[in-house]
């Protein structure tokens, strides 16, 4: 145990004071930057409700640096909700926030941009996503949390498996 201890003291001592300085960030804004809702099978659902909805839902993610140490990370979501009479509703929303990132390795950014910024703004869309199925008519999609650090990790692994086949058939 002592000698865990050790290397991790070892370790931290051998770094740099600019891997000590504790990285800043906050979130100067957020906003929905685009929201579509269809209902195009209103009128039949009233009269018939059809059988139980399918849904499916696709999430992204993107980021892009406004100017020097502020950034925006946003999420792209849709919900299409379909049964026996047709689709029931589409949501499709960007939802986006504003972050100042200071003291910050650049090899830790996109990281950072694409999990740490997805996991703050998250719990705004799952409300916003809620908010406008209620409204819509119907019982409000209540989404479940998102693990943003296994959708990025899945998403560095294809575009590995991708960069190595490309390769191979050069």
């Amino acid at each position: 145990m002592a000698e865990n201890g050790n290397s991790g003291n070892g370790s931290a001592g051998a770094a740099s004071p600019e891997e000590q300085t504790p990285i800043q960030a906050k979130i100067v804004n957020q906003y929905v930057k685009d929201l579509s809702f269809e209902n195009p099978n209103i009128r039949k659902l009233i009269t018939s409700p059809g059988d139980q909805p399918n849904l499916k839902v696709e999430v992204n993610v993107g980021a892009s640096r406004i100017e020097n140490d502020l950034f925006e990370t946003a999420i792209e979501f849709k919900a299409t909700a379909t049964n026996n009479l047709g689709t029931i509703y589409i949501l499709e929303t960007v939802y986006a926030g504003l972050l100042k990132i200071e003291s910050i390795p650049e090899q830790a950014l996109e990281p950072f941009l694409l999990i740490s910024g997805p996991t703050m703004l998250f719990p705004f869309l799952r409300r916003l996503v809620a908010d406008v199925t209620r409204e819509g008519g119907f019982p409000p999609l209540l989404l479940d949390p998102i693990d943003f650090g296994n959708l990025y990790m899945r998403r560095q692994q294809q575009l590995a498996q991708q960069a190595g086949g490309g390769k191979a058939t050069v």
